[in-house]
């Protein structure tokens, strides 16, 4: 398989996360347990996405990956939340947390156990 069908799907990924981080927010809302729910499925569904193509790109689709393999991805992942989340500090109406960070971390984590399962 070549590189270019590997990383391009992830760096499209990385592009629309980019792209939802970049909106800018005019005022805050009041909080609501619907939209805290809808926004934080979509932080854990985003990174599970992200993890798998990043597993996929550093394994050549899966193929006879290492343990390290699965660590590699997941640090990956976690870098990229945590710059994502700094990026949202300098756009106009958001804010970068740490407990973003979770969410998008346990959406990693269930892609990895899901793989693993699958192998």
């Amino acid at each position: 398989m070549s590189k270019l069908k590997l990383w391009l799907p992830l760096i499209i990924w990385c592009g629309v996360i980019f792209a939802f981080s970049n909106m800018e927010i005019n005022h805050q809302a009041e909080f609501s347990w619907p939209d805290f729910i809808i926004k934080k499925t979509a932080h854990v569904t985003e990174y599970a996405i992200l993890y798998w193509l990043i597993f996929r790109a550093l394994t050549k689709k899966g193929e006879n990956p290492s343990k390290k393999m699965f660590v590699y991805s997941l640090i990956l992942g976690v870098f990229y939340a945590f710059s994502d989340e700094w990026h949202q500090t300098f756009v106009l109406g958001r804010e970068g947390t740490l407990r973003d960070v979770g969410f998008d971390t346990i959406g990693m984590l269930l892609a990895l156990n899901q793989i693993k399962r699958n192998l």
